[in-house]
């Protein structure tokens, strides 16, 4: 291999958003992931419901004449 072309390979943190720190090695100076082992669905068994930016909320106002009986959709 050539010398000084390849990235320092090193020891990081990764940090999730739960608080879950895990070491483990990198190009990267640091990591951070927004779920882990730790706290997602899968290894714990609960269902967590991640909302970007009320998106669910607004499906739910959106389709919410549907789920009353109104089963014509609307044209716009």
């Amino acid at each position: 291999m050539r010398e000084g072309i390849h990235p320092n390979y090193q020891a990081v943190q990764v940090t999730c958003a739960c608080g879950n720190v895990v070491e483990t090695y990198s190009t990267s100076p640091e990591i951070s992931i927004s779920i882990c082992s730790g706290c997602h669905p899968f290894y714990t068994g609960k269902q967590k419901l991640v909302d970007t930016a009320g998106r669910v909320e607004r499906f739910r106002q959106r389709y919410a004449k549907h789920q009353k009986g109104d089963a014509t959709p609307k044209e716009s």
